[in-house]
């Protein structure tokens, strides 16, 4: 919950370690280009992969890159970019392959970058490999600040919140 300042659950976060918005692919440039990612096609201009079983989509309207999963136990400076700029501590798995974490200050919240949003999208049974941005419905872009990011047909989809790391505890 995005009230808390501690919990389980970032073996389910992400991390991006180059802004992947300026690096994305805009969903009606793969309705413009239908073979845009498919058969031997998923190199984009960026340099990376494009996985129409996996892809994410940000508050824009722009295929990302994937983030690296899960992020790595450490600490981690982090703001919203608004009032609280606060350490993240990540712990290392537990028995079960779960991590805790805990922010020095304030709430989930107050780190969350509001206007930024973006999700996960999965094709579901049955549709793996038929499924695209393509299938985004444009008009849905720009996604408004806490609201959630749009489907996509035949696609599930995991909605997630953006906090931006200023800097990593080496």
């Amino acid at each position: 919950p995005t009230s808390s300042s501690s919990d389980a659950g970032a073996e389910q976060w992400g991390i991006w370690r180059v802004d992947p918005g300026p690096r994305g692919v805009y969903v009606q440039d793969f309705r413009r280009n239908p073979s845009l990612g498919k058969n031997g096609n998923s190199k984009m201009k960026a340099g990376w992969e494009f996985d129409p079983n996996d892809f994410w989509i940000e508050e824009f309207g722009r295929v990302m890159e994937k983030p690296d999963f899960p992020v790595s136990p450490g600490r981690y400076m982090v703001t919203g970019g608004r009032k609280v700029t606060t350490l993240l501590t990540v712990d290392p798995p537990d028995g079960r392959g779960r991590q805790a974490w805990r922010l020095e200050e304030g709430t989930l919240y107050d780190v969350t970058h509001l206007p930024c949003r973006s999700a996960r999208y999965f094709p579901k049974p049955g549709q793996e490999g038929k499924r695209s941005p393509a299938d985004a419905n444009w008009n849905d872009f720009p996604v408004r600040p806490g609201a959630d990011m749009p489907s996509v047909k035949g696609c599930d989809k995991q909605d997630y919140a953006v906090l931006f790391v200023v800097a990593v505890e080496k």
